[in-house]
């Protein structure tokens, strides 16, 4: 069985058999996807955390075939009708559709017209029918007129029912309405007439219709959701008249029988009531699926790029969460993140206390040496930002504006509790402000990733799929960053690879209880690190100053003892062979190679020693946003205005200007050149120079292009 299995994902992912049982392997090991990606390059062929994660899920899938096939097997065999044919179909099957076709005629059925045409003894004349005989129809039918089966026409219907339920059973028959479906499908949408005052933004799909293979997916998911408001009726629709003959070509052998006409009729009733509402219903969903995973695919590259923010670095930060009526939170927090300072000001309206809060803001930043101040950029944000332009501070000080997307559900969650139970929400807010430019990650990971809103239709997608999704892209963010494990936090030690919510506690409960931990191997006296544990995560923390140079890279503990004979062998120790790149041109990579680490893993070995300690997110940029703007009121057609993207979709790229609306840049403004998806060209964070196209002050949206700056 392993063989077919390693034979069917190899085939659909099309990768090698080799890569994809030694990949298999190592998950059967308990190895996780980060660690082999970055690890076991040589055992699966330097396959990707994609490549690998879609080899999971595709296991997943083939076991839970299996297990629906001997469910199938099982129930077909107590009905005593599992011959040997239908047997080897069904063991022989590897599409789901197919081998629910398959069970269908099995299933249990609740009452339907076709148990009760049963039930009235019409089975033999549906039998008769089917065979397309040449006899008397009527006077065989009349046979069957007898207690509730009044005259030939209700015999004769009854025995359409069975029919029609034979042709919905029948494999090839929905084979071919399945085809119909995947190739010519069409969705059609139309207004619910009696809410059109209610349905203005569904406006575009009042009256409109296109292909479903071809829809891309942000359509189909407004169309979807339009019809679960009610306010849109929409219908998946296909040729009947051709699905309807493709069916009669399928049954019918001798059409000058007599009972071709109650054969036709039964086809069309399969058709209406049966076959075509269960196939548009098979074809919905995986329409659905199919667009639920392009979007979520938008929302994880924008997350990605969200997480992987450059951070400004362990830097005192003063971090303001700004407001208007009441007043802008200010935390001073220290270079660990910690907070050692709290009050509020009150620089706008109502109360304008100007003086006061200049005051206060200066008298902050020199009793603290405040390097760097955070501002969020919800409301009052840019008025705040004007309000510090206007305060003598160091040079050296840069004000940011930090996205504050999903504060407010870290300031209410329980992990903000724990760390502040005596601080209210506001304090919280801005707290995870400041630490948001200090380290976007670190902050960012302890909120649900769906809160940050950097996606689209977010909500109308497919729950866990999007959870788990998101949860890879958190994961495989913190692993390609690094973790000090000095300053960690639970939370974020939580996502790493080997260890779960209980290990790192003891982390940081051994942290505690003994110092700052000052090798990598030390973690093996932590509580309840096992080998496993521990090789997983190793490899993926880093000590700053600790007693091996190498603690600080991403070589694996496993791999000392190369890197090691390395500078031995070019006369040198570690930190020489770290610190001076000439050493290192002599090194013969090839001369290292074993059979369990290969050039691959050398060839990582180097480019860690060649950047040891380098963080890979660079270092954070202030973003300098047009002074001459602080609302939808101050623009003008053709202003051109500098940027940043806040969100990527299917069709185009939220841009911040610096007001409270987002401007949207339509795919066809993004450059002159054709592209398939936005992402191609911008992504979350990035800094763009934007072109004013029009203004809707009433509905308070904005158009911009980037192709005419």
């Amino acid at each position: 069985m392993d063989t077919i299995i390693h034979d069917l994902i190899s085939k659909n992912l099309k990768l090698s058999i080799k890569n994809v049982a030694n990949t298999i392997q190592l998950f059967k090991e308990g190895s996780t996807v980060p660690f082999i990606a970055r690890y076991r390059k040589e055992v699966t062929g330097s396959l990707d955390e994609v490549a690998i994660r879609d080899i999971a899920s595709e296991l997943k899938k083939i076991e839970g075939l299996i297990d629906r096939k001997a469910l199938i097997l099982s129930k077909i065999e107590e009905q005593g009708a599992l011959t040997k044919d239908l047997k080897r179909k069904i063991e022989n099957c590897w599409n789901i559709n197919i081998l629910e076709d398959l069970y269908l005629p099995y299933k249990k059925k609740v009452k339907t017209k076709a148990t009760i045409a049963r039930e009235n003894g019409l089975e033999p004349l549906a039998e008769y029918i089917s065979l397309q005989s040449m006899g008397n129809l009527k006077s065989t039918a009349q046979k069957y007129v007898s207690g509730k089966i009044k005259n030939i026409n209700e015999a004769l219907e009854g025995a359409r029912h069975i029919l029609a339920e034979w042709i919905n059973e029948n494999e090839r028959c929905r084979d071919k309405i399945r085809s119909q479906y995947q190739q010519y499908a069409i969705i059609q949408s139309k207004l619910v007439k009696s809410k059109k005052d209610k349905a203005s933004k569904f406006e575009m799909y009042f009256d409109y219709e296109e292909k479903l293979n071809k829809i891309p997916s942000h359509r189909l998911l407004a169309i979807l959701r339009g019809e679960s408001e009610k306010l849109l009726r929409v219908k998946i629709l296909i040729d009947e008249e051709y699905a309807e003959q493709g069916i009669i070509n399928e049954m019918i052998t001798n059409s000058n029988s007599p009972s071709y006409n109650q054969i036709v009729l039964a086809i069309n009733d399969a058709l209406k009531r049966l076959l075509c509402p269960s196939i548009e219903n098979e074809t919905r969903k995986k329409a659905k699926l199919k667009a639920d995973i392009e979007a979520i695919n938008v929302f994880s590259q924008n997350l990605n790029n969200l997480l992987l923010s450059p951070p400004v670095g362990p830097k005192r930060i003063l971090a303001i969460d700004p407001g208007f009526r009441t007043g802008c939170k200010v935390t001073v927090l220290d270079k660990t993140g910690a907070l050692i300072h709290d009050t509020a000001i009150y620089p706008h309206p109502p109360q304008n206390n100007i003086d006061g809060s200049e005051a206060a803001i200066q008298h902050l930043v020199h009793q603290y040496n405040v390097e760097a101040i955070a501002v969020g950029n919800g409301t009052a944000g840019k008025e705040t930002i004007k309000f510090l332009k206007n305060i003598k501070l160091n040079d050296s000080i840069d004000v940011y504006f930090v996205n504050e997307s999903g504060a407010s559900i870290y300031s209410a969650s329980e992990i903000a509790r724990d760390e502040f139970p005596d601080k209210d929400i506001t304090v919280r807010g801005s707290v995870s402000i400041g630490r948001r430019l200090m380290d976007p990650l670190a902050e960012l990971v302890k909120i649900d990733a769906k809160s940050i809103g950097v996606g689209q239709y977010q909500h109308d997608v497919d729950q866990n799929l999007l959870k788990e999704k998101l949860n890879d892209v958190v994961t495989d963010c913190v692993h390609a960053v690094g973790i000090n494990i000095n300053t960690a936090s639970q939370h974020i030690l939580t996502h790493l690879s080997g260890l779960g919510p209980v290990l790192a506690k003891n982390i940081i409960n051994y942290r505690n209880e003994n110092g700052p931990y000052s090798e990598i191997k030390t973690l093996l006296k932590v509580p309840r690190m096992g080998k496993k544990s521990y090789e997983q995560a190793a490899g993926f923390l880093r000590i700053k100053g600790g007693e091996h140079p190498l603690d600080d890279t991403g070589v694996h503990p496993e791999r000392y003892k190369v890197v090691m004979k390395i500078a031995k062998d070019i006369n040198c120790n570690i930190t020489e062979l770290l610190e001076q790149r000439e050493l290192r041109k002599s090194i013969k990579l090839k001369t290292y190679v074993t059979p369990d680490c290969g050039l691959p893993t050398l060839l990582d070995i180097m480019k860690e020693i060649d950047k040891p300690g380098l963080d890979p997110r660079g270092a954070a940029k202030p973003i300098k946003f047009s002074d001459q703007i602080n609302s939808i009121d101050d623009l003008y057609d053709g202003m051109i205005l500098p940027g940043i993207v806040n969100n990527v979709t299917n069709f185009g790229a939220f841009v911040d200007i610096g007001i409270k609306e987002s401007g949207l840049v339509h795919i066809s403004e993004i450059t002159n050149r054709f592209i398939n998806d936005p992402a191609e060209i911008l992504s979350v964070n990035q800094e763009v120079k934007v072109k004013v196209l029009k203004l809707d002050k009433e509905k308070k949206r904005v158009s911009l292009s980037i192709k005419q700056v």
